[in-house]
């Protein structure tokens, strides 16, 4: 089969052209930004890439458009594939039906921590002897790819899949996760966010228990005991196998927890191993309980998946070291809510100790913090920093990010050219600095810029 893909260099998308492609499928796509480094994994891929939406590539003459959500009516291309009546559908239904369909599905859903969670579990499953597939909305390090069928040599009847509760196509307002079959389904935390297409967080607590609804009774819900939302998903029904994990009395899984960062699995109230990690934060930790649970569904022993966390190497952009000059450390997150700022910085504040300095570079992009939904919880949300430095524009924002930093007074400041923002970051950076950058973007390459201006 020839497929095209429109809103392929998207996380999802490009994920979804890898399988396809290794499924052994014709893929062809097309973008609005068709630039490296997912211009040139596609390309490497054997996958032909068109600039643009422009009409004229139904003479391409696919059997089956696959469309992003980015893609939306109006769109060039869209329009007359819908004129001609061409055959489409939307990229989750897409996985669903013809990569998911008779596999075993471990879903991670959840406001916070889906990538992490989910390269957890298919390294838990990896290290196992699984051989897992996977499609992550993020590059594993212990894996360096966001997608495959399944482990070399193998067929695996496992699959991975980050479960996002975004709206699937222009024209499926449902979320992604209900086309995913799921059989194991963590359900990690909800809070209000997406602000652009979930009115308040009971819609969202509704597309949340669709998915629940979509998970066969010899399945299993693992849900966060902590989060009163997820006890109102739950409380509309539940057909299947529920285990809890958290800190709520009478969760199923718990932990006890050390000083250096490792912490015992408690399971049904007894001490069934211990994970010794490098990571950082009681939120890693819950994810890391809720990995552990949902690979014991499928036959993992709790010991075996600790064993496995021991050699987590995290994901890209979740607290990645970019680099150290002199003494000052600099580290990439794709924190871009309030929340995971805060769990973010205080992550690392645990990990560091109050002695030192932490600086936090943020920059609201997503849709949620342009909105402006969220930006009274921002200063709240970095109290663990010891100095703030906010990148946007009124302009791009809406709303003036400055004014929603001033509660926290001359520790924080807004900037909106880049440039003079990273000659203000360096002419306060001192030796032992730890500076967090955080961004659901690229952020202009400010990483980098960083490291050369410190030399």
């Amino acid at each position: 089969m020839h497929i095209h893909i429109l809103g392929i260099c998207g996380t999802f998308m490009g994920g979804l052209a890898v399988l396809a492609k290794e499924a052994g499928h014709r893929v062809t796509g097309c973008d609005a930004n068709v630039y490296p480094p997912m211009s040139t994994q596609l390309e490497a891929q054997g996958i032909e890439l068109i600039q643009g939406f422009g009409p004229e590539q139904v003479a391409l003459n696919p059997d089956l458009y696959v469309i992003g959500n980015v893609v939306s009516r109006g769109n060039p291309l869209v329009e007359e594939i819908m004129n001609r009546n061409l055959p489409m559908i939307s990229g989750p239904q897409w996985i669903g039906d013809h990569i998911l369909k008779d596999k075993w599905v471990l879903s991670v859903a959840g406001t916070h921590g889906k990538t992490t969670t989910s390269a957890m579990v298919a390294w838990i499953l990896e290290h196992a002897g699984y051989a897992p597939g996977f499609l992550i909305g993020g590059i594993p390090q212990n894996f360096g790819i966001s997608a495959r069928l399944s482990g070399p040599g193998a067929n695996s009847e496992f699959f991975v899949i980050e479960a996002d509760e975004y709206d699937t196509a222009f024209f499926d307002k449902r979320s992604k996760f209900v086309h995913y079959h799921s059989k194991t389904a963590i359900l990690n935390n909800l809070e209000y966010d997406h602000a652009d297409i979930f009115p308040d967080i009971g819609a969202i607590e509704t597309q949340f228990h669709h998915l629940v609804r979509t998970v066969p009774g010899i399945g299993r819900v693992i849900a966060n005991a902590d989060e009163a939302s997820l006890q109102r998903v739950l409380k509309r029904g539940c057909w299947s196998e529920k285990e809890t994990f958290g800190g709520a009395q009478g969760a199923d899984w718990t932990m006890a927890e050390h000083a250096d960062g490792s912490f015992d699995v408690i399971f049904k109230g007894a001490k069934a191993a211990t994970v010794h990690w490098q990571l950082t934060g009681r939120h890693n930790r819950s994810n890391a309980l809720a990995a552990i649970a949902a690979a014991r569904h499928v036959g993992v022993p709790i010991d075996v998946a600790a064993q496995a966390l021991d050699s987590f190497q995290s994901v890209k952009r979740r607290m990645e070291v970019r680099g150290t000059v002199n003494g000052v450390t600099v580290y990439d997150d794709f924190a871009h809510h309030p929340t995971a700022i805060e769990t973010t910085v205080g992550g690392l504040r645990q990990k560091i100790g109050k002695d030192v300095r932490i600086l936090a570079v943020l920059e609201p992009r997503s849709n949620t913090m342009k909105l402006g939904t969220m930006k009274d919880a921002l200063p709240g949300s970095l109290q663990e920093a010891d100095l703030i430095f906010g990148f946007g524009s009124e302009k791009a924002l809406g709303w003036n990010l400055g004014e929603a930093l001033s509660p926290m007074g001359d520790v924080a400041s807004a900037y909106e050219d880049l440039d003079v923002m990273v000659q203000a970051i360096v002419a306060r950076a001192r030796t032992g600095d730890h500076i967090i950058v955080m961004s659901n973007g690229g952020f202009g390459g400010v990483h980098q810029k960083l490291l050369e201006a410190l030399k």
